[in-house]
């Protein structure tokens, strides 16, 4: 089947038509938010994320390992054909939803690639996003497996991480001895500061944003409001599965509460950190 499509798309060479990315910090919420669009019957899904396809089109180590962010210049016609094919080859589809968490820092490149997408911010409170950074850092061969090349000895809190987790962004080589809280902090920043500043080129009718509390308090209307604020149909199907996504959830590293941090082993050192990410957090309605 998907080499018939392939031959399909090599006929008729379209691109993908208004794509939608779900972009957020990692540990935000983003993967489950791309489950339930991926259970859209109007979107095309790979139902996993594909950071190695995306990665092919413009390594770390071609751009001297400067970061995961991409520009409006980076984008190209072959880029857009690339991947529109490789969607439409796995899903049958010319408009698919997508989830690669460094493409946060890729909003103009994204953009420019296709003019019509859409795009699902989700937010996360700072005390539990940065908890839950801290946890995944304590599973690097999960968050890791793409670091491993990473020309950098990283010695983060005293030497307890020494594998880069989640990505990087410009200035991550000062965090290589930080405290993990610092470093953690560092990313919940940058990531949202680049999502933000990409926000203002974003037509609205092609934006909306989820609060990961939202969806906590009533995940049917939270889910209803953002797929009907781009577009897309809300049916009986994605309502039934919002009444029991919390009750699956997609890898949570525990339960799921609000505020969990503040009763974590990670407290004290959240606590020292939250002053350097207010004004982000602000700016996202925290």
């Amino acid at each position: 089947m998907i080499s018939l499509r392939k031959v399909k798309w090599n006929r008729q060479k379209k691109l993908a038509q208004s794509p939608v990315f779900i972009l957020g910090c990692s540990r935000a919420g983003t993967t489950l938010v791309y489950k339930t669009f991926s259970e859209s019957k109007q979107l095309g899904s790979m139902q996993r994320e594909v950071y190695d396809l995306w990665a092919s089109l413009h390594p770390l180590e071609e751009r001297q390992w400067s970061g995961h962010e991409l520009v409006e210049s980076d984008a190209s016609n072959e880029d857009a054909q690339f991947i529109s094919r490789y969607f439409y080859s796995h899903t049958g589809t010319l408009q698919f939803v997508d989830k690669n968490n460094q493409n946060g820092l890729c909003l103009p490149y994204l953009l420019s690639l296709f003019p019509n997408a859409r795009f699902v911010y989700v937010k996360r409170s700072p005390g539990d996003n940065i908890n839950s950074l801290i946890e995944g850092w304590r599973k690097a061969d999960e968050f890791a497996t793409w670091s491993n090349s990473l020309p950098a000895e990283v010695q983060v809190e005293n030497g307890q991480f020494k594998r880069w987790c989640f990505f990087i962004a410009r200035g991550w080589q000062e965090y290589l001895n930080e405290s993990i809280e610092n470093v953690c902090a560092f990313q919940y920043r940058v990531m949202n500061e680049a999502i933000l500043k990409g926000r203002e080129i974003v037509p609205e009718s092609q934006w909306v944003e989820i609060q990961y509390e939202d969806l906590l308090k009533d995940p049917v209307r939270g889910f209803k409001d953002a797929f009907q604020n781009i577009g897309l149909e809300f049916d009986l199907h994605l309502e039934q599965h919002c009444k029991s996504v919390l009750s699956n959830p997609y890898n949570a590293f525990s339960e799921i509460r609000l505020d969990k941090w503040k009763d974590g082993r990670n407290s004290e050192k959240i606590a020292r950190v939250l002053n350097s990410v207010e004004d982000v957090s602000n700016k996202m309605g925290y």
